[in-house]
């Protein structure tokens, strides 16, 4: 039984670590004139347009707000992972499968927080 849990957990840890890559494209849009020259029976004139450029994301400008604070999601899981490590182990192995449990319960908890 307790090897069974201790592989249920690792497993969701090694699950945790996994992430997704986002792709974000910002733009902006500037506004362009061109000359064109005439000649002495057509006067030039000026033509004006405007042309959206990639520019980079981030800066002070566009600072967004990260809310994947964690905090009760740790806790409450490295009470419960504490607890069934020491609850399925014998008393020779809760000196490591207590902290195990607690360490493992966090980065789950974290991670079901929504951390």
């Amino acid at each position: 039984m307790k090897y069974l849990l201790l592989a249920l957990f690792s497993f969701s840890f090694l699950q945790v670590n996994a992430s997704t890559p986002k792709s974000v494209t910002c733009t902006r849009t500037e506004y362009r004139e061109e000359y064109i020259p005439g000649t002495k029976s057509s006067p030039g004139y000026v033509r004006n347009y405007e042309v959206d450029v990639e520019i980079p994301c981030g800066g002070n400008k566009s600072a967004k707000f990260k809310d994947d604070d964690c905090t009760d999601g740790k806790i409450a899981g490295a009470l419960l992972g504490g607890g069934i490590g020491g609850a399925v182990s014998r008393k020779e192995g809760r000196w490591w499968a207590v902290p195990l449990g607690a360490v493992t319960g966090a980065a789950i908890g974290c991670q079901v927080d929504g951390g």
